[in-house]
């Protein structure tokens, strides 16, 4: 493996501004042992910090899937990078970054695909590998953009989310983070109901990476609301709102669906 530790993330679009990639390469040098260089593909590298490594999207021409589940253009990603070859550790960019990244280097081998496991399979006994956080050999996932060029449609139909696919058909096969390195935002730092209503949302001992999947993100976790679409509420107006009709969601989903403000996210997501 490269002793210069190899960190990339895509951006496309207007979803995430450039504060997003700015906060990441933060996070990252306070938790790595250099050397090490972000990488960033994207097609705006306006406003990106001096230190990040930009390259353009890579080439994949297909036709996208549409009213798809799960993040296809990451599959730019799976073939060749240019000028970037060997050993890649990939970032989601809303990830907050808890602990020391070294290890995520070091496990398993270097020509391994390695992704953190998904704690929100809906299928039965299905480890399902979550893209979030997973490093892979440059090239190594070649194979899965042919497949998918071929019918992109239809292998999200059949898989859903890229993630499935990854974890399902990635050459070799997959191997997964040890349990408790990639923690998901929901699933393990908010606190279960009722007590999400007094107490809150906490790192879990020996977590390295906090992930954040669907709609809430870093601003919506500071704020304390479950996305950028919902107002922010005391705990006392969020259960008035359950029944004076300015609920938008199911009675079960609108108690569920309430998290109290979180410093720590506010204090590590910076530049």
């Amino acid at each position: 493996m490269s002793a210069v530790k190899q960190i990339i993330c895509i951006k496309w679009g207007t979803k995430f501004g450039p504060h997003y990639v700015n906060r990441l390469r933060g996070m990252i040098s306070r938790n790595i042992t250099p050397p090490f260089r972000l990488i960033c593909f994207t097609d705006d590298g306006a406003g990106l910090h001096p230190d990040v490594v930009v390259r353009p999207l890579p080439r994949f021409d297909y036709e996208p899937p549409k009213n798809t589940l799960g993040k296809w253009p990451k599959s730019r990603l799976w073939g060749d990078l240019g000028d970037i070859t060997g050993t890649v550790l990939f970032l989601d960019l809303d990830v907050i970054v808890t602990g020391n990244l070294d290890d995520f280097f070091t496990y398993a081998d270097p020509g391994d695909t390695v992704l953190a496991t998904n704690p929100q399979s809906v299928k039965p006994f299905e480890k399902l590998g979550q893209t979030s956080v997973y490093r892979m050999q440059v090239g190594k996932l070649a194979p899965l953009q042919d497949i998918f060029r071929a019918d992109p449609q239809g292998v999200a139909d059949e898989y859903r989310f890229e993630q499935r696919f990854v974890t399902r058909r990635a050459p070799g096969g997959v191997k997964f983070w040890p349990k408790g390195w990639v923690v998901h935002f929901r699933a393990h730092c908010v606190p279960p109901v009722p007590m999400r209503y007094w107490q809150t949302p906490r790192i879990p001992k020996g977590a390295k990476i906090v992930i954040f999947a669907g709609s809430l993100n870093p601003p919506d976790a500071i704020a304390g609301r479950w996305s950028e679409d919902d107002p922010v509420r005391s705990p006392a107006e969020h259960l008035r709102a359950a029944f004076d009709g300015s609920r938008r969601e199911s009675l079960p989903r609108h108690l569920r669906h309430y998290i109290r403000p979180t410093p720590w996210v506010e204090e590590l997501w910076r530049d």
